[in-house]
């Protein structure tokens, strides 16, 4: 080998060595700019939330591949915060990667097993997430395999993680005049909403729609959290996002299916979300018990119910 052959050999070598040594400077600071977003969000979430990790839940782990999570939403800031102010089944199947919704209005009224009937989030305070499955399953014949609580601080916090410039929607007049039921102010027409607007939009159910707008909106607020995810942006926020859930999120959603799940939303393999309501229309009516206004079911109401929830989350 001649000596200016050898001299270029070197250089190359030169070179390349300098281009490694940059990529692992580089893949260093960003793995260490990462992991400091996620401690420090997850640090930050575990001390501003009331939520337990030491949760009772036997949902079971047959059919992994079409899976329904039990979601709960509480507020612990006062009020009704032994009561879940969201209750919903969300479903994901791998195969068909199509996400699916369904939202059961708070005031259902149905038989809550060992203490009679009562509103379906009454459950939740009675025996936590395992009796509010045990209801499910039994009123409706579907079997939950995971759940997963939220406080309502720590939507706050993972929509302004996900959407910092905040998420468009149209507020109508009604939002605006009953500023005591939002704790916030919001102004009439279509704008962006950061995180605790954004809450307080999902939440409001004083105008005539009354709990079933507030359905509507919370469904509309998932999904473009949904959209906001996917998007190709979303990547750098990864890690503070986890962080904020790992800290404001209880849940037994096993890892493995969490990174599959949002492997699939990232890569934008995920359908539309699709939604159910239940009750749904025409099957139950407005009646007054002792333990307040409920929704009761019509004479087979239940099981109609029943039969196209198991028929939404199956097909």
């Amino acid at each position: 080998m001649t000596l200016q052959r050898q001299t270029r050999k070197k250089k190359k070598v030169r070179k390349f060595r300098v281009f490694m040594m940059v990529f692992l400077i580089a893949f260093l600071a960003i793995g260490g700019y990462a992991a400091y977003e996620y401690i420090s969000a997850s640090r930050a979430a575990n001390a501003d939330n009331n939520l337990s990790d030491e949760v009772e839940f036997n949902g079971s782990d047959e059919n992994v591949d079409n899976v329904n999570v039990l979601v709960l939403g509480s507020d612990s800031r006062g009020g009704d915060s032994a009561r879940a102010d969201t209750i919903m089944i969300a479903n994901y199947s791998s195969d068909t990667k199509q996400p699916k919704l369904i939202s059961i209005m708070r005031d259902t009224y149905v038989n809550i097993p060992g203490y009679g009937y009562n509103k379906i989030n009454a459950a939740y305070s009675i025996g936590g997430p395992e009796l509010v499955r045990k209801t499910v399953t039994e009123n409706f014949g579907i079997d939950i395999n995971y759940y997963a609580e939220i406080d309502f601080k720590g939507f706050e916090k993972l929509v302004d993680a996900v959407a910092p410039d905040g998420i468009e929607v149209t507020v109508t007049p009604e939002m605006t005049t009953d500023q005591k039921a939002l704790g916030v102010q919001l102004t009439e027409g279509t704008q962006r909403l950061h995180g605790e607007e954004l809450l307080a939009y999902s939440r409001f159910r004083h105008d005539a729609n009354g709990d079933y707008g507030r359905v509507q909106r919370q469904q509309e607020v998932l999904g473009k959290l949904k959209e906001e995810v996917a998007s190709v942006t979303t990547v750098g926020k990864l890690p503070k996002m986890i962080g904020i859930a790992n800290g404001y999120v209880s849940t037994n959603v096993r890892n493995g299916l969490l990174l599959s799940m949002g492997t699939d939303v990232l890569r934008g393999k995920t359908e539309d979300m699709q939604t159910m309501r239940i009750p749904m229309d025409d099957t139950y009516h407005d009646n007054r018990y002792d333990v307040g206004a409920v929704l009761e079911f019509n004479v087979g109401g239940l099981e109609q119910n029943a039969q196209e929830a198991q028929t939404f989350l199956n097909q």
